[in-house]
């Protein structure tokens, strides 16, 4: 990868001057580095931070972490999806507690040893909250090097993440590894663009990026098609009493494992409560292999009797105590004017 040697000096001046102004940068503690780590997987860094400031208020320090309630936990996590996430959070910090007497572990390998930390997240923390010089290869990393190298390889096989690994290795400046780890993260994020064209003409490996040079930067990287997602019919019953909602608890293993929800079942499926039945709107969610298409239907209860497992939701219970996946926020607005007993 002879364009890769050129690139740290440009790239740290760039970042210096460029580099965003984000709430884990500004105090990179390794608790701060390995949530912010987390949460980005599967999150925008615009929709992370009111999360971030938020779980951090509520669980300042590991051993907060550790102790939290189960469902405060989710409440927390609720609409940034993928609650494996959390639960691997917890788990982590409670062999934190345990292993490692509460202090976040140092090494790379006791790093990468925790729950939901896999090598890209192990070498973000051991660089950016330790500066141990690792490199740490995502998305954005992998984008900008088959751009830069002119790379026609499939990005995803894990070869090629090797490779990078290994490359990056050899260029990574002992002085600075967090912030080269950062700043070409950084690069893929506001430069090196997904989905569409690259800015080339900011980026600071314009002058030697064969992609660009070559014309093909667009058209990089290579990823082979992914699978096409399952699509599900369900029928949402939005079963109502007295300005209260019922909810049930998912089972405790699967997709939203342990999260709470309102009644559903693949269609068709009648509500098991008694009650005039009205149409309440439809919505869809897209999880990562599989897609809901979904038919709500509101049930005004003829009482408080409920299957056995469901539970009667108040509104401020729904805000602050049942962790409800954005899965349904298509029916919210449906579900309010319920509660406030429209019809």
């Amino acid at each position: 990868m002879n364009e890769l040697v050129r690139l740290p000096a440009p790239l740290l001046a760039w970042y210096r001057q460029n580099a965003r102004t984000l709430p884990w940068r500004s105090d990179p503690t390794p608790y701060h580095v390995w949530l912010s780590e987390i949460m980005l997987q599967q999150t925008r860094v615009a929709a992370a931070l009111e999360f971030y400031r938020r779980f951090l208020e509520a669980l300042p320090t590991v051993a907060h972490l550790a102790q939290c309630p189960e469902d405060r936990l989710m409440k927390l996590w609720q609409g940034l999806g993928y609650y494996s996430r959390a639960r691997n959070l917890q788990k982590a910090a409670r062999l934190i507690m345990t292993e490692h007497g509460g202090i976040f572990p140092r090494s790379l390998e006791d790093i990468r040893a925790l729950p939901g930390v896999g090598e890209y997240t192990a070498g973000a923390i051991a660089s950016i909250a330790f500066q141990q010089p690792v490199p740490a290869v995502d998305g954005n990393v992998l984008r900008v090097l088959s751009r830069l190298e002119d790379d026609h390889r499939d990005v995803a096989s894990p070869a090629c993440r090797r490779e990078a690994a290994a490359a990056l290795q050899k260029v990574l400046p002992r002085d600075a590894p967090g912030d080269f780890n950062q700043a070409l993260m950084e690069l893929g994020a506001l430069v090196c663009l997904p989905n569409g064209a690259p800015l080339c003409a900011a980026c600071p490996a314009g002058d030697f990026c064969a992609g660009r040079l070559a014309g093909t930067a667009q058209d990089l990287p290579v990823k082979a098609p992914k699978k096409p997602r399952r699509v599900e019919e369900r029928t949402v019953y939005l079963v109502v009493w007295q300005g209260r909602v019922a909810l049930r608890r998912r089972p405790k293993k699967g997709l939203l494992a342990g999260l709470w929800e309102y009644p559903n079942e693949p269609a068709p499926w009648d509500c098991p409560v008694a009650g005039p039945v009205r149409p309440a709107g439809g919505a869809k969610h897209v999880f990562s292999h599989i897609e809901w298409r979904m038919a709500g239907y509101r049930v005004d209860a003829a009482g408080p009797g409920l299957p056995e497992g469901w539970v009667w939701a108040s509104p401020a219970q729904l805000a602050e105590k049942y962790p409800l996946p954005s899965a349904f926020a298509g029916f919210q607005e449906a579900v309010d004017a319920a509660l406030r007993g429209e019809k």
